[in-house]
């Protein structure tokens, strides 16, 4: 596994301040919990066992940033990260997910990761293995002649022709200046789809582990298959150093560092917690089962073994970030072990006006930002004026007021609705350069806003 990177908490809140406006409380927790896997990594080995991550539940509205923060956090750690729904699961014995599949999920993402890793680690050989194959398809070898009825049987070639040897380093060269990018080669290709992936074996958990094995185990009986692919020279070379890369990297080696990526580096994001809460004066009928879910994610987030098609994964050290609205239950509504297990709890501010002003101009990756750059690539100037990015974030916040709020995501719908007629013409405006500010955001969006039953169905 590759060290944990060791950003300090300052580091990881300064980080998470490009992306996410406020909730200043939130960063500092994931930064604490960043920081802590790095310094358990750092105490005496017989010690470390025993240090548990300290898991977060995260308690506030919609689209106040839950999510991307431990998004941004995972991206950071260069982590295994997986955000999950727990209304979608189901106690065993219904039909549905198993949380167990959390945990498989988790270790999928982790192959991919320590995959790709290492694939870049044997680039350059895999690169050159590209390079000779392209040649044998541009110059292919001479075949030996067959001998003929009653003929005496040919001299075995030796070495092949010098003229053969010049040429292929002729064609190599030409390779390498991309003179011959645009030519048409055939090429036999791997199936990425082994023999087995048409069999898959339904059980009481949909397509689970035991599909998975026994789809495994046929792929690995059958011969690899292989394609015919008719493809120019630019897109077989790519093609190939993908193939060979593949064949390169050590998938045992891969299964090993991908879990302890896993085990002491990945994060669960738990989100909708408070859909599974039960408050426990009215227990009965479909809470029975929201109680079974959080009965069953218990051993998973106080620490066991599962079981994955890659070897078994102890949960002790994976950390848990939950997160809920909280509207209707209260985390005290969640069973006394799962509470315990939840020691950090961090409360989220709804958005104010003022903030989905920072929302629209100061992330790395702001709408303001993110609407310019879209409409540019069709040489359309778009410039947003203070006082009509004032205005966008005073209607988003008196629609909040009125409706549902739904935090920034409701700027995602106003910035939609407010540039649809810019967006739809753009490819007849060329050059063109438009200002939007306060008149044409009121005139855009003013109207829609003050109808509440329309700013309901379309804001």
């Amino acid at each position: 596994m590759s060290e944990l990177r060791s950003f300090t908490p300052r580091e990881v809140v300064s980080e998470l301040d490009r992306y996410i406006v406020g909730q200043r409380d939130a960063k500092r927790a994931v930064a604490i919990a960043l920081r802590n896997r790095w310094r358990r990594q750092q105490v005496p080995e017989e010690l470390r066992d025993e240090i548990a991550p300290k898991n977060i539940i995260m308690i506030g509205p919609t689209g106040v940033g839950k999510t991307e923060v431990a998004r941004r956090l995972a991206k950071m750690a260069q982590a295994p990260f997986i955000k999950v729904e727990a209304s979608k699961f189901t106690e065993v014995g219904y039909v549905g997910r198993d949380v167990e599949s959390i945990i498989r999920d988790l270790m999928e993402l982790a192959i991919a990761l320590v995959t790709e890793e290492e694939k870049q680690t044997v680039a350059a050989r895999a690169e050159e293995r590209a390079e000779e194959r392209l040649l044998d398809v541009l110059l292919p070898p001479p075949e030996p002649v067959a001998a003929q009825p009653g003929m005496p049987a040919p001299a075995p070639v030796s070495e092949p022709p010098a003229s053969s040897g010049e040429t292929r380093e002729k064609l190599r060269n030409m390779l390498r200046q991309g003179l011959l990018e645009d030519r048409e080669v055939e090429l036999e290709l791997e199936d990425g789809a082994g023999a087995g992936s048409t069999v898959s074996l339904f059980t009481s958990q949909g397509v689970e582990e035991m599909g998975m094995q026994f789809k495994d185990l046929l792929g690995g009986m059958m011969p690899q298959k292989t394609r015919r692919r008719q493809v120019k020279v630019s897109q077989a070379r790519e093609l190939l150093i993908a193939e060979e890369a593949t064949h390169l990297v050590d998938m045992d080696q891969v299964r090993e560092a991908a879990v302890l990526r896993v085990e002491q580096g990945g994060i669960v994001f738990i989100d909708e917690i408070d859909k599974v809460a039960v408050d426990s004066k009215t227990r009965s009928g479909p809470d029975v089962s929201r109680e079974g879910v959080q009965r069953d994610l218990l051993p998973i987030v106080e620490g066991s073994t599962v079981q994955t098609k890659h070897g078994a994964v102890r949960t002790d050290h994976i950390l848990f970030v939950a997160a809920g609205a909280f509207h209707v239950a209260k985390p005290s509504d969640l069973i006394p072990e799962m509470q315990g297990r939840f020691p950090i709890r961090v409360e989220l501010q709804s958005l104010t006006r003022d903030d989905f002003v920072r929302i629209l101009t100061e992330p790395a990756n702001s709408l303001v930002l993110q609407y310019t750059a879209l409409l540019a690539t069709e040489n359309v100037e778009l410039v947003f004026e203070d006082d009509g990015i004032l205005a966008i974030a005073d209607l988003a916040a008196r629609v909040n007021e009125r409706s549902d709020d739904i935090g920034a995501r409701r700027l995602h719908t106003m910035m939609e609705k407010l540039l649809e007629g810019i967006s739809f013409d753009a490819p007849d405006l060329a050059k063109t350069r438009l200002v939007i500010g306060e008149k044409e955001v009121r005139e855009g969006l003013e109207e829609l806003v003050e109808d509440e039953d329309l700013s309901r169905f379309i804001l």
